[in-house]
């Protein structure tokens, strides 16, 4: 087997709990979307992934599990995401709503506040969020 270039980290929440339920719905196929606030991708200077981009998806354990491809990139304010999102992201929602206050709870916790470099930061309908969608293109390990 021919060795492959290093590939980017895809990394789903902060290593623990949540990120092994993440993963594990990535490779069962359930999740193929995700979201993220355009604040850390600005904050870590880092541009939006190109559709066609591979990277390793990472475990809580820093191990790479799998090769995953972007299909889809979107930018939009909190307020427009769809129901279709919602239920790829493969965590159980049944509604918007439902969606929104996990991933509040999420970017208004002290861990996100903290990478953020804002101990208040809060989300509203406006704030910008990149939502991608992805597919696995290969299991590791």
């Amino acid at each position: 087997m021919e060795p492959r270039e290093p590939l980017k980290p895809f990394l789903l929440a902060f290593p623990g709990p949540l990120r092994d339920r993440l993963v594990a719905a990535v490779l069962s196929g359930e999740k193929v979307s995700t979201s993220g606030l355009l604040a850390e991708y600005e904050l870590e200077q880092e541009e939006l992934p190109p559709v066609g981009e591979r990277s390793a998806l990472i475990d809580s354990e820093g191990r790479e599990v799998a090769v995953i491809e972007v299909t889809d990139v979107r930018v939009l304010p909190l307020g427009a995401v769809d129901l279709q999102h919602a239920l790829d992201e493969g965590e159980g929602y049944t509604s918007v709503a439902e969606w929104r206050a996990g991933h509040e709870r999420f970017w208004h916790s002290e861990e996100m506040r903290e990478a953020l470099g804002d101990p208040a930061f809060t989300v509203d309908d406006g704030t910008l969020i990149v939502a991608e969608r992805f597919r696995v293109v290969e299991r590791l390990g």
